[in-house]
């Protein structure tokens, strides 16, 4: 059985996981089939998003709906949380057979290695035992230098205009263009 470090098991809905899956793909889908229609150069009606594109939104569709009840039901099955789960899920995702074992290695791939590195675009999350704004203020504070040490960096010349802003005086003369005789 389980070790006591492990959690127990909770089972997931599959059929409600594929339906909210294909609710999201399928307005993605939605989403690709209008700019496809938009960027027609033939004149098309609004209703060309759902006559021309509707193959694509059912594509969509269909493969979210199959990601997310694969992963449940590999979840359920195999009563674990693991990586595994949407790395079956984006194989059987696809439509055909040579997809499955072309398309849907390299989804089951690219899914499986998303999840087991933390399953965000942004990282591993923050402790959530430290504060934010203490957290924040421990970096201020470790990366503060003294006003002393940035003004003898700084060194001379400080607080004076670039040459470029400084006014033009009346000792400068305006060029003259030569004028070019023929």
């Amino acid at each position: 059985m389980a070790s006591e470090d492990e959690a127990a098991y909770m089972p997931k809905d599959a059929v409600g996981l594929a339906i909210e899956a294909t609710l999201i793909t399928g307005a993605a889908g939605l989403a690709v089939a209008a700019i496809q229609n938009t960027l027609t150069k033939q004149n098309v009606s609004g209703w060309g998003v759902l006559t021309r594109g509707g193959g694509i939104i059912a594509i969509f569709a269909a493969s979210g709906g199959t990601y997310g009840f694969a992963k449940a039901a590999a979840a359920n099955l195999r009563e674990k949380d693991d990586s595994w789960n949407p790395a079956i899920g984006g194989f059987l995702s696809v439509r055909t057979f040579p997809a499955v074992l072309g398309f849907g290695a390299s989804l089951a791939i690219v899914q499986g290695a998303f999840d087991y590195t933390g399953g965000k675009f942004s990282g591993y999350d923050k402790d959530p035992n430290v504060d934010e704004y203490e957290r924040k203020e421990a970096l201020k504070k470790n990366r503060r230098r003294p006003i002393q040490e940035t003004l003898e960096e700084l060194g001379e010349g400080r607080g004076e205009a670039p040459a470029y802003m400084v006014p033009a005086t009346e000792k400068d003369e305006p060029r003259e263009l030569s004028r070019i005789t023929v």
